[in-house]
């Protein structure tokens, strides 16, 4: 349950920030809002780091280079959201955006990518992907 929770929790702050960030990009520029957007949660996540100082700092010689980079995808996903939200609104954009981190998901669930346990895609899987999709495709019309 807290699983489900901090996941609620966690959608909601990426369709608030969206939000936020396409607002401040119609003052600055969108590649302005991802930088502030950046720093300003590297200085809250720091800040929560050195509060609750959990984690072990030996831990980051066992981590794969290429992982330690996931944070710069960052800056595309803000652009790219911004971008869209702009462009068609946001119930459509984290709709697709759902989608799309539904199909991303399934490549790597399917296919075992990044170490996770390889996942078999059954019926009941394809039938909500595509209900997701419909559901866009009803929102958009």
């Amino acid at each position: 349950m807290k699983g489900i929770i901090f996941a609620f929790i966690g959608g909601a702050c990426i369709t608030l920030q969206g939000v936020a960030n396409a607002r401040i990009s119609q003052d600055i520029g969108t590649w302005q809002a991802a930088t502030i957007t950046q720093l300003t949660g590297f200085i809250m996540a720091l800040a929560i780091l050195l509060f609750v100082r959990d984690g072990k700092k030996q831990g980051f010689k066992k981590v794969n280079p290429l992982y330690l980079t996931g944070g710069a995808l960052a800056a595309f996903i803000i652009f790219s959201e911004v971008t869209a939200i702009q462009h068609v609104g946001v119930t459509l954009t984290i709709s697709a955006l759902l989608i799309a981190q539904l199909f991303m998901t399934f490549m790597i669930d399917s296919n075992g990518w990044f170490g996770v346990v390889k996942q078999k895609m059954r019926l009941p899987q394809f039938i909500g992907i595509g209900m997701m999709i419909a559901g866009v495709l009803i929102l958009k019309l």
